[in-house]
């Protein structure tokens, strides 16, 4: 195509060789094959300067757009390994402003502002599926969710908690059997007991013979804190969230009897390899996640675990 366009372009096969930089004989060759595979004469020979045939003017358009799309492919790709274009298609969990995953926005545009940045804030079982269709490329993400066709790499724990607006029910670390028994108000109502944390207290519940029926559900943590604090019922929350300024004055947090953990982890297709502007966007998270967390001594002979969030005091 390319070598049709160029003896169109500059009227000769000599000249169209000469600006691919090729031999003579090689355009002439080529547009013989097209000619061959359409089973059509593109080009009146004989005179002073190539003339399209009535094929020739029918391909033509279509010709030039083949060339244009494949310069174009060309420039994206190129651009694209040294980060002077391409997009960057990242899932953050919804609460990622309490892990400074937003501000990684502002830093990636400056290191890199020719690279779009397409961030979807989501629930992790959201952005699980996602990543497992194709809608993005990577996130991180909080365990557990179904890992199918996905490679995880668990990044930091940040413990949950019990919070309440009563200091006598927080007074002493709660079991899952008080849980049940409380006032709930949850969140993340759209995708319920999916919710990884949520899934997380099912599963206990289930394997003491319980079931967990909040009295209130609704999509946003800041919202259930809003309720805690109006005394309408007890939730749960982060220490990420329990540390920021959003959380309210008043509520008090008490730890699980057996210790509830958020594993932030970074999770991308396994038969996918990621674009340069995503695996640059990816490491800038990780870092993020990997600076608010310590690492916890564990038993000796095992492998250091997954960091933790290091929190001030309450």
């Amino acid at each position: 195509m390319r070598a049709f366009v160029e003896a169109y372009r500059l009227g000769s096969f000599t000249a169209a060789a000469d600006a691919l930089g090729v031999a003579q004989a090689s355009v002439s060759e080529l547009v013989r094959r097209l000619e061959d595979e359409l089973d059509a004469l593109l080009f009146v020979r004989g005179s002073r300067k190539l003339a399209l045939t009535a094929a020739g003017q029918e391909l033509l358009p279509y010709a030039e757009q083949v060339v244009h799309a494949a310069d174009s492919g060309t420039r994206a790709v190129r651009s694209l390994g040294s980060l002077g274009g391409g997009t960057a298609t990242f899932g953050v969990p919804r609460n990622a402003d309490y892990y400074l995953l937003s501000s990684l926005v502002q830093t990636f545009h400056m290191r890199y502002p020719s690279v779009r940045v397409r961030l979807v804030g989501q629930n992790s079982a959201e952005t699980a599926a996602a990543i497992q269709a194709g809608k993005i490329e990577a996130g991180m993400l909080i365990l557990p969710i179904d890992d199918e066709d996905l490679s995880v790499r668990p990044l930091l724990r940040d413990e949950v908690f019990y919070i309440s607006a009563d200091p006598a029910r927080a007074a002493t670390p709660v079991t899952i059997a008080q849980f049940a028994k409380a006032d709930l108000v949850l969140y993340d109502a759209h995708y319920g007991w999916k919710d990884p944390t949520r899934r997380q207290l099912a599963e206990r519940a289930q394997l003491a013979g319980l079931r967990l029926e909040p009295m209130i559900e609704i999509e946003h943590v800041e919202s259930a804190l809003k309720l805690v604090a109006s005394n309408v019922g007890d939730t749960i929350a982060s220490g990420a969230v329990i540390d920021s300024a959003a959380f309210p004055a008043g509520l008090h947090a008490a730890p699980f009897a057996e210790p509830l953990f958020d594993v932030i982890a970074l999770a991308q297709h396994r038969a996918r390899p990621l674009s340069n502007a995503t695996r640059e966007f990816a490491r800038l998270a990780e870092d993020t996640i990997r600076e608010l967390g310590v690492r916890e001594p564990g038993p000796p002979g095992e492998d250091a675990p997954v960091p933790r969030v290091a929190r001030r005091g309450r």
